[in-house]
């Protein structure tokens, strides 16, 4: 089994596959082309196998601990490894650990990539949100929502415009709403806060422009509170005004109170 946890990552000189994978052949090499291109390569022999790497977190993101409980850390991660298992070409899980956790590879060898770089990585995760069976079932839930995910703990505003485009144009609503939901934890970036509320008011479905309101109460509040505001003011759809009055209520910020007064008080 694939042990999982967020924890502290360990020293970027100490590789995570010479230390910390276990039960499987690893070849660790430099990435010196794109993740797209590196797993191909790597797939191209055929059979099963994991392929893995290690980038960076965004400031902000919070991590998890391990499934276990036997290792639990106090501080976020400031990296992240992603592990992808193939059979063949085809990619069937996707997993997310921090580099000081136990990895079992379950006896599959394991393509380790060194240095890869975080728009590289955004690149090929957003291929596979978007690729065309990715609100199958258990691809949703084996491959896509997890590389939603990673998207959303990646830095750069690569990351940032992946998730824009999967909020905006995604055929699934439960994949836009994920999308939303990750441009939200991504404080102070002014391109989430922009897509949220092109969501907001465009989206062709309210569950979705719903979870967009939700969306902007996960902001900063100096940012969020006055754009909920804003939207339970003058938002034409009454789902999404109420949706907006709901969650200033959770807020308990002086501005949405006042905003309360003066909507009871007319």
């Amino acid at each position: 089994m694939l042990a999982v946890a967020l924890a502290i990552g360990q020293s970027a000189s100490t590789p995570l596959a010479a230390s910390h994978i276990t039960n499987g052949q690893v070849d660790a090499h430099a990435a010196t082309q794109s993740v797209e291109r590196e797993v191909a390569a790597a797939t191209a022999r055929g059979g099963a196998r994991w392929v893995g790497y290690r980038i960076k977190v965004a400031a902000g993101r919070k991590s998890m601990d391990c499934l276990d409980r036997t290792h639990i850390a106090l501080e976020g991660a400031s990296e992240v490894s992603l592990l992808a298992r193939f059979e063949g070409t085809a990619i069937t899980r996707l997993r997310t650990a921090t580099p000081d956790c136990e990895i079992d590879a379950g006896g599959l060898p394991v393509t380790w990539l060194e240095n890869v770089k975080a728009d590289d990585s955004a690149n090929w995760l957003a291929s596979l949100v978007n690729a065309q069976n990715a609100d199958v079932r258990d691809r949703l839930n084996r491959v896509t929502k997890p590389a939603i995910v990673a998207l959303g703990m990646t830095e750069g505003t690569t990351a940032s415009r992946a998730l824009v485009n999967i909020a905006r144009n995604h055929p699934s609503t439960a994949i836009r709403n994920d999308g939303l939901f990750w441009l939200s934890q991504r404080a102070g970036d002014r391109i989430a806060a922009a897509a949220i509320a092109e969501a907001i008011d465009k989206d062709p479905d309210t569950e979705v422009r719903k979870r967009a309101v939700f969306a902007l109460s996960q902001l900063p509040a100096d940012e969020g509170v006055p754009k909920l505001i804003d939207v339970a003011k003058n938002n034409k759809n009454q789902a999404v005004r109420q949706q907006a009055m709901f969650w200033l209520g959770q807020t308990r910020d002086p501005r949405a109170i006042r905003f309360f007064e003066d909507v009871l008080l007319k």
